[in-house]
């Protein structure tokens, strides 16, 4: 059961991730049952499904991450609860597309077909189809450690197609599509980063932080340049001036730092135990 931990004890931690994972969809169904979804229900149902899929995927790209810095291990039984929700809740994105296509079987396959963003969405479901399909412990044996290592690698190509199909659906307002990129490369910049088995020095965390920002802003740039009308120049600008909010880079830049702040938590610990001991 997904409330217990391998040796078939209870599990509070993988409990409260259970019931987590299904608040976003009880708050859209809450939200389709008292119509205040707009004018467009089926549309704001899907676009919200589609970012919790990819919020999720993210979550799951942080479970080692968190796990290392906060010296927890049992923060990796979450990876494959919260991967096989990025999935369900993937699926449930596509189902309410042709929902809003009223069904029309043909008419999504031709969508899928024709429209780029659309198909590498779909290329991304599929992949996240294999990596749920094959995620579990009798998989793992089949396939054996290495291979089943190489296969899920590919979390991360699925990621950057995700990250692309988000963008572009996204069209004018793409400020949740770059965090999400700025956060992506904190993620990768981590993997790079960290030494084998355990998690980078807080000065390696902090250079980190700021270069996932400068990334973000650098992406931020790019989309503006290549893909719109409007002067990419003043959108880096807009980075310093927080008159009307914080821009994607910053908040990645904060959220680097917030990740750095977590890596202290265990040297904290580690100079109370001692201390405890000794009274």
């Amino acid at each position: 059961m997904p409330w217990r931990d391998r040796s078939g004890a209870f599990a509070p931690l993988k409990a409260l991730a259970f019931v987590l994972l299904f608040v976003p969809a009880i708050l859209l169904a809450e939200a389709a049952w008292q119509h205040t979804l707009g004018p467009k229900p089926w549309q704001a149902a899907t676009r919200d499904i589609g970012t919790w899929a990819l919020r999720l995927l993210l979550v799951s790209l942080a479970v080692t991450p968190a796990r290392q810095m906060l010296r927890q291990p049992r923060i990796a039984e979450l990876r494959r609860m919260i991967g096989v929700a990025c999935f369900a809740y993937a699926v449930l994105h596509l189902a309410l597309y042709a929902g809003d296509l009223r069904w029309d079987w043909a008419k999504v396959v031709s969508e899928i077909v024709l429209r780029f963003y659309l198909t590498i969405g779909f290329v991304a479901l599929l992949g996240l189809g294999v990596l749920a399909a094959t995620s579990t412990d009798g998989m793992l044996r089949r396939l054996g450690g290495v291979a089943w290592r190489r296969l899920h690698w590919w979390v991360h190509p699925i990621a950057v197609l995700a990250l692309v199909h988000f963008t572009l659906q996204s069209k004018a307002d793409v400020t949740e599509p770059m965090l999400m990129a700025g956060l992506y490369a904190w993620l990768m910049g981590y993997r790079t980063l960290a030494p084998a088995g355990g998690a980078p020095g807080l000065l390696a965390l902090l250079g980190l932080a700021v270069a996932a920002a400068v990334a973000t802003a650098g992406i931020e740039f790019a989309w503006y340049g290549l893909a719109t009308g409007i002067d990419p120049w003043r959108v880096l600008e807009a980075n310093l001036d927080i008159t009307f909010g914080f821009r994607p880079a910053v908040w990645v830049g904060i959220a680097g730092v917030g990740a750095a702040a977590l890596r202290i938590v265990p040297m904290v610990r580690r100079r109370r135990a001692p201390r405890q001991a000794a009274a």
